[in-house]
């Protein structure tokens, strides 16, 4: 498993991350743990969690996942040092987190302080905004006329992002924090922040994690653009659109305790007519070279230019080992042709 720098940052991670959303609700703690060891096995070292986790959110799994960890954490801490160790601070829209106010400065240090105790260290190497205050495309609403842009109010935004800034630097100062980063955010988003962390000698966003797979290749080329030339790490969220690039869901099939079969907070948005038509034309290629739907849409998203490191999640450990396993996998001419074709026919399934 190869190790790259991440961002502009001094850390150095694998090319697969794990994610984590799923443990507390889809997975057990001795799962979480299993997880843990296994992608620790592989090389893997970059893991990913978010105060909000487990989801679909829920006030009674709230900082499950990050606890989970800890716990991992705790029985042998020489882990710590083998690992880089991302989570999340949770913005507005969650009601049962400091009663759903909008990301500020001291939200931001009520929120490490608690996921330092859940994860039982005294420091986080990534520390991330889960999202912005304003209204972005995230979560399916990137459709023409779905946001009010106009009725952002941009200077309001600057004082927030500079407050937000500020305290972050506070953090990473107070050694808290060693890196920070975004998550669903844009072009303006990311530009902003470098901006202010440049003109006010601040800390940069090394990173952002957005969605990104055969189903949702908005970011390329615009974030991915400004990713790469800004040397913001990238890291796709959802390589495989919530399991539905598995073919779990394929001919109506609708597994238990799996994404489309349980509430989600914005809805299962990518179930789609064209989500279902992709679905099968990717399929058909990944059977006619020999690969599982899977490790082709995985493959896509780990060898695609740009991506720094991509985040699955898994509630097996048999779909995990086939999700690292991917990553060996590697993608014919022929093939990434075959794919350009679908993409072409849907590029924007849901």
């Amino acid at each position: 498993m190869k190790k790259v720098k991440l961002g502009s940052s001094d850390l150095q991670v694998s090319e697969v991350c794990l994610g984590t959303m799923t443990w507390g609700s889809q997975n057990t703690e001795s799962d979480a743990h299993e997880q843990l060891d296994y992608a620790l096995q592989q090389n893997i070292n970059f893991i990913d969690t978010a105060e909000v986790y487990a989801v679909p959110p829920k006030p009674e799994t709230c900082g499950l996942t990050e606890r989970y960890i800890g716990t991992w954490l705790a029985q042998d801490r020489s882990r710590r040092e083998q690992i880089v160790l991302a989570t999340k601070v949770a913005g507005k829209e969650v009601p049962w987190i400091r009663d759903g106010e909008m990301l500020n400065g001291k939200g931001i240090k009520l929120a490490l302080e608690g996921s330092l105790k859940n994860l039982q260290t005294d420091y986080v190497d990534l520390y991330q905004l889960h999202w912005p205050n304003r209204p972005v495309p995230k979560f399916g609403s990137h459709w023409p006329q779905q946001l009010d842009i106009e009725s952002i109010d941009v200077e309001k935004e600057r004082e927030e992002h500079l407050e937000i800034l500020t305290t972050l630097g506070e953090l990473v100062k107070e050694g808290k924090i060693r890196h920070i980063g975004l998550s669903d955010d844009t072009p303006w988003g990311i530009n902003e922040y470098l901006r202010l962390a440049e003109k006010h000698d601040l800390p940069k966003m090394v990173s952002i994690q957005n969605e990104f797979n055969l189903l949702h290749l908005l970011d390329s080329p615009y974030v991915i653009e400004t990713c790469v030339l800004n040397d913001v790490a990238y890291l796709p969220w959802s390589p495989l659109a919530g399991g539905a690039l598995s073919g779990k869901y394929r001919n109506g099939a609708l597994p238990e305790n799996c994404r489309w079969t349980i509430e989600q907070r914005n809805g299962i948005f990518r179930d789609t007519s064209h989500s279902h038509a992709a679905i099968e034309a990717y399929y058909d290629i990944a059977t006619k070279h020999g690969l599982s739907l899977t490790k082709l849409a995985l493959a896509y998203v780990y060898q695609f230019k740009g991506v720094t490191s991509s985040i699955i999640g898994a509630t097996s450990l048999e779909q995990l080992k086939e999700d690292i396993d991917a990553y060996n996998v590697v993608l014919t001419d022929e093939i990434m042709e075959e794919i350009d074709a679908v993409i072409k026919q849907f590029p924007v399934p849901f």
